[in-house]
């Protein structure tokens, strides 16, 4: 290996994007072979090097895959299917050796960006009701839900097949198209989820009784790709892949303590 600097090595690493690294160092959180740095353009190599992230070694990673795709619609999210349709392996074959796993689902009617990795810890990570990942959907619906139905969907409903109660949801309303023939409106609305169960945003949308007609992920955390086309995929640049590592939350503050009256 050559010598790098060290928000590049800490960005590779999966620790922290490149910016983010930068304040790492210059709060003095890294050490160079057990001597502190906290000023930019120290390189180190890390084939010779010890690197430690608040003591903590900076080790070489192990190579991983992570592959954006743009789902198109008639393809199921799995590598076997006994009803013969179609599956997103199938773009990949040939192209893409390693064992990925796509990070979550889009059902066969939905499309939009869909990530796979080998990258177990990360697919754990951005799967967790916990993880704060979020993603963003445009969806287009049968009418126009009234301000009234798109609150409660906004606050959560609990939903009448499982039980389930989803979270609290961000929901905005992009725009309306005009009747036609006779025919009513549609609206088009952005929706972001904590969250990911099973054709949430369908199941969402039928129970105020306004129907899903086109689904399309386009955002996943931090990962946009609006010229990516349909069909296509392409490998995460480092810094995406930085990026997605850094969403994961801080662990919670522990409670302030109370001093008794006596």
């Amino acid at each position: 290996m050559t010598a790098e600097r060290l928000q590049k090595i800490l960005s590779a690493a999966g620790i922290a994007s490149r910016r983010a690294a930068e304040q790492i160092i210059l709060e003095g959180r890294v050490t160079v072979n057990g001597h502190k740095v906290k000023e930019l353009g120290v390189k180190a190599d890390l084939a010779k090097d010890h690197v430690k992230v608040d003591g903590k070694l900076v080790r070489v990673s192990v190579a991983r895959r992570y592959v954006l795709m743009n789902k198109p619609k008639g393809l199921i999210v799995t590598r076997d299917d006994p009803g013969g349709i179609p599956t997103v392996f199938e773009l990949l074959r040939g192209r893409v050796g390693e064992r990925v796993v796509a990070v979550g689902r889009l059902d066969v009617e939905s499309e939009g960006l869909l990530l796979l990795t080998d990258d177990g810890a990360l697919v754990h990570r951005l799967t967790h009701p916990s993880g704060g990942c979020r993603k963003e959907y445009e969806v287009k619906v049968s009418g126009v839900p009234t301000p009234a139905q798109l609150e409660r969907l906004r606050r959560g409903v609990t939903l009448p097949d499982d039980g389930a109660r989803t979270s609290p949801a961000e929901i905005e309303l992009v725009r309306t198209t005009p009747e036609k023939n006779g025919a009513g409106g549609n609206a088009w609305l952005k929706v972001i989820l904590g969250e990911g169960r099973s054709r949430q945003i369908r199941r969402m949308f039928d129970l105020v009784g306004h129907p899903v007609t086109k689904l399309r992920r386009v955002a996943i955390g931090p990962i946009r790709d609006s010229k990516l086309p349909p069909g296509a995929f392409r490998d995460l640049s480092r810094e995406e892949v930085a990026a997605l590592h850094a969403i994961w939350p801080a662990p919670p503050r522990p409670p302030a303590r109370v001093r008794a009256r006596v």
